[in-house]
C-alpha cells in the first residue's frame, strides 16, 4: 500500500487507566511500531493498534483512549461512547468491548480492532465538537475503508491467506524446538508420535497447552519400559532437554528433561502403541480431555475411527 502517515502529534506519557476487557482466546501474531504508531495481528487475523498507537493516531492523550474503555458498558453511557457505537453499529458492528487484552508477562497489551480504530478515529475527526483533532481528520481521510487494515497487513508483511491455522502452528512450533534435541541413537517418544498428532489435528484437535497427548504416551510407555525389563536388552534410557513454545505455561521450566530410548527399541514402542496404547489407552484419555472441555465431544469418535489400525491400508502382495 503506497499511503503513508504524514502527520503525527508528539508522544505523551502513560496515564493510568481502569480498561474494560474484551474476551477472545487470541495472542498477538505479529507487533511492529511505524512511526510511533503501535500495531500488529492477532492470531485471528484481526489487524489492531495499541492503545498508545491508537491514541497518536487521534491525536489524543493515551488516558483519552483508556477512558472509552472504562465507560463502554456503563449504565447512562456518555455521548462520547454513544456516538462511538453508532458509528460502529451503522458498520455492522456491536462489539461487547472496544479491545481486547492480550496481554503478558512481559507488557500489558490493549488491542483495539481496526473496524473500532476507525469509529474512534471518526469520532475524533468530525463527531467531537470542540475537541475534534486535525491529525485525526487527515489520518481518518487516509485510512478509512478497508485502508487501515491494508497498511497494518503491508507493514507487518502480513498476508491473510497465507495464515497457518492456529493447531497447525502450535504444532509446528513444538516439533522445531526438539527436532534436533535428541542426542544420536536414541529416539523421542513426541517425534515418533508426530503423525497421531497430525492426524488428531485432522481430525479437529486444538493441540495446545491444554492437549498434549505426547505426556500420556511417554508415561504408559515409561511404565511399559520398566516393567517388562526393556532396558536389559536394549540399554539405558537417557535424558535431553524438551522445551515448549515461549507462549505455552509450560515454557515457564524450560528447559525440561524429558526421556529418549535405544533406537534398537523403536520397533517395540511402534508396536506396543499400535497394539496398546491406541488400542486400550488413547480412548480413556481423549474421553477424559473431552470431559474436562480440552477437546469437543464429538471429535473422540472420530478420532479413534481414523486412528483405528482397521483404516489403514494393507500391504502390497
Amino acid at each position: 500500500m503506497g499511503k503513508e502517515i504524514k502527520y503525527l502529534p508528539s508522544k505523551t506519557g502513560p496515564k493510568k487507566i481502569n480498561p474494560a476487557q474484551g474476551i477472545l482466546d487470541v495472542y498477538v501474531d505479529k507487533q511492529t511500531e511505524i512511526q510511533g504508531i503501535e500495531m500488529g495481528v492477532l492470531s485471528d487475523g484481526t489487524p489492531f493498534l495499541t492503545q498508545r498507537g491508537l491514541a497518536r493516531l487521534c491525536g489524543v492523550q493515551n488516558a483519552h483512549i483508556g477512558t472509552i474503555g472504562a465507560e463502554w458498558d456503563e449504565e447512562i453511557q456518555k455521548p462520547r461512547i454513544t456516538t462511538i457505537k453508532n458509528l460502529l453499529s451503522a458498520r455492522g458492528q456491536t462489539p461487547t468491548a472496544p479491545y481486547f487484552d492480550v496481554s503478558d508477562e512481559k507488557r500489558q497489551v490493549y488491542a483495539y480492532p481496526d473496524y473500532v480504530c476507525l469509529a474512534i478515529l471518526e469520532y475524533y475527526a468530525f463527531e467531537a465538537g470542540a475537541n475534534v483533532k486535525p491529525e485525526a481528520v487527515q489520518n481518518f481521510r487516509q485510512l478509512a475503508g478497508m485502508a487501515l487494515r491494508e497498511f497494518i497487513y503491508t507493514q507487518l508483511g502480513y498476508s491473510p491467506s497465507a495464515r497457518v491455522p492456529d493447531s497447525w502452528s502450535l504444532f509446528h512450533d513444538r516439533v522445531s524446538l526438539v527436532f534436533h534435541t535428541v542426542p544420536h541413537g536414541y529416539f523421542s517418544v513426541f517425534k515418533e508420535m508426530s503423525d497421531i498428532i497430525v492426524t488428531l489435528i485432522r481430525q479437529g484437535a486444538q493441540v495446545d497447552d491444554k492437549f498434549i497427548p505426547d505426556i500420556s504416551v511417554g508415561q504408559h510407555w515409561a511404565n511399559h519400559w520398566r516393567d517388562t525389563g526393556l532396558e536389559a536388552a536394549h540399554g539405558e534410557r537417557i535424558q535431553y532437554e524438551h522445551n515448549y513454545p515461549s507462549y505455552f505455561p509450560q515454557a515457564a521450566s524450560n528447559p525440561q528433561p524429558a526421556y529418549c530410548y535405544p533406537d534398537s527399541c523403536l520397533g517395540e514402542f511402534r508396536r506396543w502403541m499400535r497394539d496398546v496404547y491406541l488400542k486400550d489407552k488413547m480412548p480413556t484419555y481423549l474421553s477424559t480431555k473431552a470431559k474436562q472441555g480440552a477437546l469437543p465431544p464429538s471429535f473422540v469418535k472420530l478420532a479413534l475411527e481414523a486412528l483405528s489400525p482397521a483404516t489403514r491400508p494393507k500391504a502390497l502382495s
